[in-house]
Formats: structure tokens, sequence, C-alpha cells
């Protein structure tokens, strides 16, 4: 049976959530100089990423510039204040019982929020947005079955309805600078790029993943958006079509995108199916973590898992098959209440 955690939490998760909107970036990363060139002076922003410093060009040294400059050391001084509000809240939810992020995962996340990877559309997937779910409802999980990968999913067809980076963000490059010691994992096929980073002498990494068309295929995709590369897999799409907002707790709060709880309980179900024999550990994951969400829904939010199902039933046969399939080997009385909203 699936805990439900107090109202009280719920309020405190709902407030984190609006403070969350806005970005609060301390400056903490972040200086501006200026270099004497031929008599000119030239203003640099330089960003700080772990051990790696970038340099950005500003221009010539003008009054505009200049006003820019101070305008911004302004706001981060003024962010101190919602700096503090969030971080207490977010420290108020860890004690009353919510999921949190370990050192690893909210380091590498903070990062990639602040350099905006989530506003340009990249949604977390798998056991992390499972664990998202659990403060999204207000809700404890029997189990979290599964490992503690960043698995990072985009889908170049679905943008969000928020103003994307006006610089690109180069998604490898970023993990790879971070300082945390990140490594690329070779692929099978020496000749194609990696979709993989993990901790040198670590068992943690970040999977990037992107949805598979046409045949089957191992080649990666391309993601122009992230200036990097992804692994294929067959039905993300679906998961992809309806993203929500949510908020991890580590510092001040990680506002992230997960997709909607209805549709990753189906797709848990259909991908369970999908998984050789040699995966049981997998499918016992897929299946579990499909049948909390679907108990949490149903008494919370059943119409999530109505929205779900019709956008399922419009997509191919042997999608349909493999969530009935999935269906069968959850627990029976959930499965029938899951069905009476088909």
């Amino acid at each position: 049976m699936v805990e439900r955690l107090p109202n009280s939490l719920m309020v405190q998760y709902s407030e984190l959530m609006q403070n969350c909107v806005q970005p609060v970036s301390g400056g903490s990363n972040l200086s501006f100089k200026s270099k004497m060139i031929n008599g000119k002076r030239y203003w640099y922003l330089y960003i700080s990423i772990g051990k790696t410093r970038r340099e950005h060009y500003l221009g010539e040294e003008s009054t505009e510039l200049l006003d820019r400059i101070e305008n911004e050391k302004t706001l981060w001084q003024s962010n101190v204040d919602d700096r503090v509000l969030r971080t207490r809240l977010v420290n108020m939810l860890i004690g009353g019982g919510m999921s949190a992020l370990s050192k690893d995962e909210g380091k590498i996340l903070a990062l990639l929020e602040r350099n905006g990877v989530f506003l340009a559309g990249a949604a977390l997937v798998g056991t992390l947005a499972f664990r998202a779910y659990s403060n999204m409802l207000g809700v404890a999980w029997q189990s979290d079955i599964g490992t503690q990968d960043v698995d990072i999913a985009m889908d170049n067809r679905y943008l969000l309805a928020v103003p994307r980076p006006k610089m690109p963000v180069n998604l490898g490059q970023l993990i790879l600078d971070s300082g945390l010691g990140f490594i690329e994992v070779p692929t099978l096929n020496p000749k194609q790029p990696s979709t993989s980073f993990r901790i040198r002498n670590r068992d943690f990494r970040v999977d990037v993943l992107a949805p598979m068309r046409g045949r089957e295929t191992t080649r990666p995709v391309k993601l122009e958006q992230f200036g990097t590369y992804a692994t294929p897999l067959r039905h993300l799409d679906y998961l992809l079509e309806d993203i929500q907002p949510a908020v991890l707790l580590y510092g001040h709060g990680i506002m992230i995108n997960v997709p909607a709880p209805g549709r990753f309980a189906i797709h848990k179900c259909a991908v369970s199916q999908k998984r050789s024999s040699g995966s049981a550990g997998k499918i016992r994951k897929d299946l579990s973590q499909a049948e909390q969400v679907f108990e949490a829904l149903l008494d919370l939010r059943p119409a999530d898992i109505s929205v779900a199902l019709r956008a399922a039933a419009k997509r191919a046969a042997p999608f349909q098959s493999k969530i009935e399939a999935g269906l069968e080997r959850i627990d029976a009385s959930i499965a029938a209440e899951v069905r009476k909203l088909m």
C-alpha cells in the first residue's frame, strides 16, 4: 500500500515549486573581467565549471555594457533571500520524509539546470523520474528499485512552451567539464559516438536518450539542440509527448521536467515486455514502479491514467499489446482498476 504524506508537506512543496520557476543564480561561478587591447577596453564573462573556466566575449566597454554588468551583479545579490527561502523549504521537505537526491545526483543536475538543459526541453526519465513523482503526488514509495543513474531524454519534435536559451547547450561537454570526474563510456561500435558518461572508477553514470523511429537501430541519434548524441529507444516519444515540471530536493531546489506520471506507468508496462529473459531484475523494477504509480494515481488523480490510456490507444497495436501484457503481471486488483479507465 502506497503511503500518503501529510498535506502540510504538499503545501510546502507547492510553495517551493512556485519559487523555483525563476532561476536564482548567485553568480558563484561567474565573474566579469576586462582586457586592454590596442588602447581599448573589452569585457568578458568567465564561467567556472569544476576545474574548467570558459570565456565569453561581451563587447567593447560602453556605458550600456557597464550598466548591464552592474545590473547582473545587483541581481545576484537580490537573489540571496530567495535562495535562503528555497533552501529552508528543501530542508523542511526532506525532514518531513520527501525523497532527496544523493550528492552526485544533486551536483550534476544542479549544473544542468543552471545551464538551461531543462529549459531547452530535456526531461528526466527512469528511476529519477519515479522518485520525483513521490514528491509530486505526496506519497512514499514502498520501494524505488533501480539505480541512481541519471537518464536524460530529449525529442526535438516536442518543444516546451517556455523560452529556450539563446546559446545552444553542449550537453556532453558540460558533463565532461563539470569537475566531477566524468569520462565518456565507449560504445560497442568504436566508430559510433558515445551517448553515456560515468564518473571515473564509479558506477554513477549519465545516459542521454532519444526516441527510436522507423526500423530497429542502435545508431546514436544526433541532438542538435544539445550538441551531442543519444541512444535511441523505442516508445520513448510516447513519454515525451506530455512533459510536466517538478522540483528535486537538493540545495535550493532543482527545477526539472518529467513525463506525465500516467504515461510513465503505462510506458513501464510496455517496456517490461520488450526486455530479454536475462533482464529479470530490470523487469521487476519496471513492473514495481508501474504498479506503485498506478496505485497512487488511482487514489489521487485517476484522470491522469485515463488521459494517458487514450493517448496510448492511438498508437500501433504492438505497443498496446505490450501494455496489456505488462498489466497482466502487476497486482490484479490495481490492473483491474486501470482497465476500467480504458
